[in-house]
């Protein structure tokens, strides 16, 4: 999970942004959401362990942004 906070009124610019990001490698899934305060949130789902290397999207401009990016790692536990 990729999550960030743009300056604020720059939340679309932001959304654009992350939706142009691609990954080396495809996941299962991927979803773009965004939230009050323009922050915008990329989820990636993978056939994958959860300490396995695998692509994230970078950080934004430090323009863009005002805080760094939070990332997090979560594993499915099923329905």
């Amino acid at each position: 999970m990729w999550e960030a906070r743009a300056v604020a009124g720059r939340g679309e610019e932001l959304l654009a942004w992350a939706r142009t990001q691609e990954l080396p490698v495809r996941p299962l899934r991927r979803e773009t959401l965004r939230a009050p305060q323009d922050r915008v949130l990329v989820i990636t789902w993978w056939d994958a362990e959860c300490d396995a290397e695998l692509p994230e999207l970078p950080e934004p401009g430090g323009e863009l942004v005002s805080r760094a990016v939070h990332r997090w790692r979560f594993e499915s536990l099923g329905g």
